[in-house]
């Protein structure tokens, strides 16, 4: 059984290291955490121009044509260079929404945008309920002459601040999945967007809808049928932040194993010490294991094959096997690797505001225990 890479994957791995290493250095992801916009244009442009925008896309629209694990791949060295900016709501949430649920219309306008750099999107699913599931959206969208008038808040929406496009979850009839989307300008009149505080630093607005009117072409897909949409968007929302917390643990696992042979404690270096060894043991067998369930759940859904049970298990296990390492990493690092200076924080933070994306591993291991007929 061959788990590895094609060569095209190894060289879309190795090219997209090489290229973070030198665009994406530490200096840079330190900077953006305290830039207003969180990330440069002139990084985003460049990132158009390696295709990574429309990597999924397909041709027809601008897209380089490539699958959902190749996405992976991208995405796991983005979270070993902690990439910041709008990339994931941009791919991953937005445009994989739009192009599973929107009219060949409405992807010809969007999509190309989006592979060109041209625009940026982000998609508004959660509320103050913090729930992942159709009973969550309270946001009400009512039909009006025009078209529709929305009301509700929405919170945790990721670069919200720098998005052009918004795709707005919103309940549309009486039934728990009468659901629609629709595609709203962030200028709007009607939006308020209001920047929150994080741990990751990584750019979540809250936005109320006040009395929002928007034409009946902003109108993602068919009325009442969103829903089906976003639960295959949370399924790739969920392996993709998985795929970036991998990237994350493989960084810290070489980080620490770096530094127990470079430490000298008693005359020899720490990683002599069984502990730290064990210590290190673990991390790798949880990033290691992590790859694998992540890959599995990655390939399932990239071939359309049923994944709820790969995703669940991937989601719970990786939440919890990233904060392990991150843990270790500090435990090995001592002192040190509490302090801001040091590239231990930017990784644990991270692996804390991940763990509870797309659902935390309680909510993802309940619906593994239904699924084994608990």
């Amino acid at each position: 059984m061959d788990l590895g890479l094609t060569e095209a994957q190894q060289m879309l791995k190795n090219s997209a290291r090489a290229f973070l290493e030198t665009e994406c250095p530490e200096t840079y992801v330190r900077a953006m955490e305290e830039d207003e916009r969180g990330f440069t244009p002139e990084l985003w442009q460049q990132i158009a121009e390696q295709g990574w925008l429309g990597l999924t896309f397909p041709e027809q629209y601008g897209g380089v044509g490539l699958d959902f694990v190749d996405l992976s791949i991208l995405l796991e060295e983005m979270g070993r260079a902690l990439l910041p900016g709008p990339y994931f709501s941009t791919v991953v949430m937005a445009g994989l929404c739009l192009q599973e649920a929107g009219s060949d219309e409405q992807k010809q306008e969007f999509l190309p945008r989006i592979a060109e750099g041209g625009i940026i999107m982000t998609l508004a699913l959660t509320e103050p309920s913090a729930r992942w599931d159709a009973q969550g959206v309270q946001t009400v969208a009512r039909a009006t002459d025009a078209g529709f008038t929305i009301n509700g808040t929405k919170l945790f929406v990721p670069n919200a601040h720098v998005s052009d496009y918004i795709i707005v979850v919103a309940r549309t009839g009486e039934g728990d999945r009468d659901i629609s989307l629709f595609i709203v300008g962030r200028d709007t009149p009607g939006i308020q967007q209001t920047l929150l505080k994080t741990i990751a630093s990584d750019r979540q607005s809250e936005l109320v809808f006040n009395n929002v009117s928007v034409p009946s072409s902003a109108l993602l897909g068919e009325l009442n049928q969103g829903w089906a949409a976003i639960e295959k968007v949370l399924a790739w929302g969920a392996v993709g932040k998985c795929a970036e917390m991998v990237g994350g643990g493989q960084q810290v696992l070489d980080m620490t194993v770096e530094y127990a042979k470079q430490r000298v404690q008693f005359g020899r270096p720490i990683g002599s010490f069984q502990a730290i060894q064990h210590h290190c043991a673990n991390m790798a067998t949880d990033v290691e294991g992590s790859r694998y369930i992540t890959y599995q759940a990655a390939w399932r859904l990239s071939e359309n094959l049923p994944a709820e049970n790969e995703v669940a298990m991937a989601k719970a296990w990786v939440s919890d096997a990233y904060r392990r390492v991150c843990a270790l990493g500090h435990q090995c690092h001592g002192a040190i690797g509490f302090t801001k200076e040091h590239s231990m924080q930017l990784y644990s933070r991270r692996a804390k505001a991940a763990e509870l994306m797309f659902g935390d591993s309680d909510l993802h291991l309940e619906t593994v225990a239904k699924s084994i007929g608990l």
